[in-house]
């Protein structure tokens, strides 16, 4: 069966532009019967009969460019509003100066609003602001004096555009903010399916291998624990796994942005990283982690000397105690320090050893563990008895800065 893609478009603004579009219709009529009403006062009523035969022309030939936003562009909202302050500016010269004087409606009358509008909607409060204060202009040029009913007037209509205009930039950003929500939501639930999937299928073959093969043993056994190590990572991954994916929210007049974005490599060493999250990858068969459910933060750059200590830590379990020996690795998130625990159940570290090594040379342990938590402010102390294992607890204050990154990264040679 296929599958059909369900689209769906949001938009709060397509209301607001049906509505304009209703009202330039409802308002050159209005402005027409005005005209009808008080035709025998006009003393050039050619004049006037001129101009509303340009401005039906206009409202019904320009009806498209009010239907959304892309067609509404900026030449046409220019032109647009030079027909209404075109109309507000002759109607001394067609309507009686006394009808004027009494504070009689411009030729274009309400359709101005209808204009003005067209600016808030397309740019928001703004475009609404420098439209209205045009018109604003016109009508005191068209009066001659700022008369109280022309000073009103104005006013109406700066505030109600620039009130509109904001409520758009508002509602455009929720909108994007809502769109941006379902498409993450729609993201989560794929993968949910996709991990069920493999669930179902995949880590069930590699848990069926790691048990056959631990029966079977030989090379079977060694392909047993690989899978079962496999089957961990996998695990972790369709989880969700440890990454931190960041959520960066933006509001701006442009409308609002949510995006997720992966840790980048290149950041402000100060700026918090998430300890579990670097330490996740060491987890395996042979290696268990226990870690708070909260993120464990730390400066960016003070974790990863951390997490290098930690691998310095499993390098020697590995060289040491044999790839058959386990590990485990467990974080602890204090009010002032983080503590990770790295233990295993190997033969133990000979007393003297480590000062033997030292002298050799060998110096895994003193650069690798300690030294980098040294230069952290913190503490990496080694308890090992014969037979029964060792126990390396690493310390690191939670305001840790890296005092010197020069030492050799590469993996631990030894206990030394």
């Amino acid at each position: 069966m296929t599958s059909r893609e369900r689209v769906m478009r949001m938009s709060v603004e397509q209301p607001l532009w049906r509505a304009l579009t209703a009202y330039r219709v409802l308002a050159v009529v209005y402005a027409i019967g005005l005209f009808a009403t008080a035709y025998g006062h006009f003393v050039r009523p050619w004049l006037a009969l001129g101009y509303y035969a340009v401005l039906v022309a206009w409202t019904l030939a320009t009806l498209p460019r009010v239907a959304n936003a892309a067609a509404c562009t900026k030449r046409f909202l220019a032109v647009d509003l030079a027909v209404a302050l075109t109309g507000i500016l002759i109607t001394p010269l067609a309507d009686d100066p006394g009808r004027i004087a009494s504070g009689g409606p411009t030729l274009p009358s309400i359709w101005t609003a209808g204009a003005v509008l067209a600016f808030a909607v397309k740019g928001g409060w703004r475009w609404a602001a420098v439209a209205s204060t045009l018109v604003a202009v016109a009508n005191l040029i068209e009066r001659g004096s700022p008369a109280r009913d022309t000073v009103h007037n104005v006013v109406l209509v700066w505030v109600a555009s620039i009130a509109i205009g904001y409520v758009v930039e508002v509602a455009r950003a929720s909108e994007r903010t809502l769109a941006r929500a379902l498409e993450i939501e729609a993201a989560t639930r794929e993968r949910e399916r996709l991990a069920r999937d493999i669930h179902d299928s995949v880590l069930q073959v590699l848990a069926m291998v790691q048990r056959r093969g631990a029966v079977l043993g030989g090379e079977a056994a060694e392909l047993g624990r690989m899978a079962g190590e496999q089957e961990i990572a996998l695990r972790t991954l369709v989880s969700g796994g440890l990454v931190p994916v960041s959520r960066i929210s933006e509001d701006a007049a442009e409308g609002a942005l949510v995006r997720a974005v992966d840790e980048p490599e290149a950041e402000d060493p100060g700026v918090p990283a998430d300890l579990r999250a670097l330490l996740a990858p060491y987890a395996g068969a042979r290696v268990s982690l226990a870690e708070p459910g909260a993120p464990v933060e730390l400066p960016r750059a003070a974790a990863r000397e951390v997490a290098a200590a930690v691998g310095a830590a499993l390098d020697n379990v590995r060289a040491h105690a044999g790839d058959l020996a386990r590990a485990w690795l467990l974080i602890e998130d204090e009010p002032d320090e983080v503590v990770v625990t790295v233990r295993d159940d190997g033969p133990g570290i000979p007393e003297g050893r480590l000062a033997e090594a030292e002298g050799e040379g060998r110096m895994g342990v003193a650069l690798s563990i300690r030294g980098r938590l040294r230069d952290l402010g913190g503490s990496a102390d080694l308890i090992s008895v014969p037979g029964q294992g060792t126990e390396v607890e690493l310390k690191v204050p939670k305001n840790a800065r890296v005092t010197d990154v020069t030492r050799p990264r590469g993996k631990a040679a030894g206990h030394g």
